[in-house]
């Protein structure tokens, strides 16, 4: 006899404050204990889940060539998570983001947008530093 429980990492988790991360540049220290990129840019801050909307296969950073790839099927995606090559039908999905009540970073996946449903637009998946 075994418990039923799972042990599964947090949905949500704080992920440092706005001025930890650089203008332009795509963050991994969370991608493979939380499977989250985080992406500042000039106007926000955005987390991208590191998933391919394929098959599901984790994807890369690729800094040299500025794009994610999809080492199982070669599917390819711009810094903004839209895709642009290979067999994946939809780009990356993104998480809620928010500033906790301490000002850092929270970020929750059990809340996921999708850019072709229109959900980017959303105020809770982009947040505005």
């Amino acid at each position: 006899m075994f418990p039923n429980v799972l042990f599964e990492p947090p949905t949500s988790f704080k992920a440092g404050f706005p001025s930890d991360y650089e203008i332009g540049t795509v963050d991994m220290r969370w991608k493979d204990k939380f499977g989250v990129f985080i992406i500042r840019s000039a106007e926000g801050l955005y987390a991208l889940s590191n998933v391919c909307t394929h098959l599901g296969c984790t994807v890369n950073w690729l800094g040299g060539e500025n794009k994610f790839k999809c080492p199982c099927h070669g599917s390819g995606y711009y810094k903004n998570g839209i895709n642009f090559e290979g067999p994946t039908p939809r780009p990356l999905e993104r998480f809620a983001v928010s500033l906790a009540e301490d000002g850092q970073i929270l970020i929750d996946k059990s809340k996921k947008y999708q850019q072709e449903k229109g959900q980017w637009n959303d105020p809770n998946s982009f947040l505005n530093v």
